[in-house]
């Protein structure tokens, strides 16, 4: 039976983002790529996914978008048979007990920005998406290109969700597999978040790529032979333990 893995992208993308990746995993793998809520209320953002995303799969995603899936998987339990996430850290900005991340003052600085000029705040985004990379100007316009179908007040919401996430509850509660990548130039998620992680999950698969943000578009062949290596491995020793049929 091939595994299925649903993909949620980060925030202001489109699912697209994730087709050149999710064509490396096919057809080792059943990849759906399902697209982030629309809703303009955040507190409805996982009960939607919840509904809409298939039981019984892998749950991964991109920044905001892997956030949200290990907080699905923790809700799911045994439903999820595991996790994969890419370029997503615990809290996306900084807390006192999780420096590792984006400074609090630089996010509420873009939040300001979006709130006065959304169109050139997203511009910019997608620039330091695409830092680090190995053709950023070519990713930043890939990605400028995916940024459809969200209205302002939805583009809000994803930032709220980026501001109150704190995964690490949800993260230390899920109880399966979990495979955590970075980008080692990464303009948004510091190298360091990975570390902290690392040691808030011993058990956990973490692993550093180069490349930036970006990483689904800069490095998909890489990325998918991480990600189908740790999911048919883990397939296998869940379905000799007798865990799954």
């Amino acid at each position: 039976m091939t595994e299925v893995l649903s993909l949620l992208p980060g925030w202001s993308c489109s699912p697209t983002a994730l087709q050149p990746l999710a064509d490396c995993l096919r057809p080792a793998l059943e990849v759906r790529l399902e697209a982030l809520p629309l809703s303009a209320n955040p507190a409805n953002w996982l009960d939607e996914l919840d509904e809409r995303l298939p039981r019984g799969g892998w749950l991964g995603g991109w920044s905001l978008g892997g956030m949200l899936a290990a907080q699905l998987a923790a809700r799911r339990g045994g439903d999820c048979p595991g996790l994969v996430t890419v370029a997503s850290n615990a809290c996306f900005s900084s807390r006192e007990d999780w420096p590792e991340a984006m400074p609090l003052a630089t996010f509420e600085a873009f939040r300001e920005s979006f709130q006065q000029d959304p169109a050139g705040t997203l511009k910019r985004f997608t620039v330091l998406c695409s830092r680090g990379g190995s053709a950023p100007r070519q990713s930043a316009q890939r990605l400028q290109a995916l940024q459809h179908g969200w209205s302002p007040e939805a583009l809000a919401a994803g930032l709220c969700l980026l501001a109150e996430l704190d995964g690490r509850d949800a993260l230390r509660q899920y109880a399966g597999p979990q495979l955590h990548l970075f980008g080692a130039d990464d303009a948004l998620v510091p190298q360091g978040g990975a570390a902290s992680l690392q040691a808030l999950l011993p058990q956990a698969q973490i692993e550093m790529i180069a490349a930036g943000h970006a990483l689904p578009l800069e490095t998909p062949e890489l990325l998918s032979e991480r990600i189908r290596a740790f999911i048919l491995a883990e397939t296998k020793r869940q379905r000799a333990l007798g865990v799954r049929p």
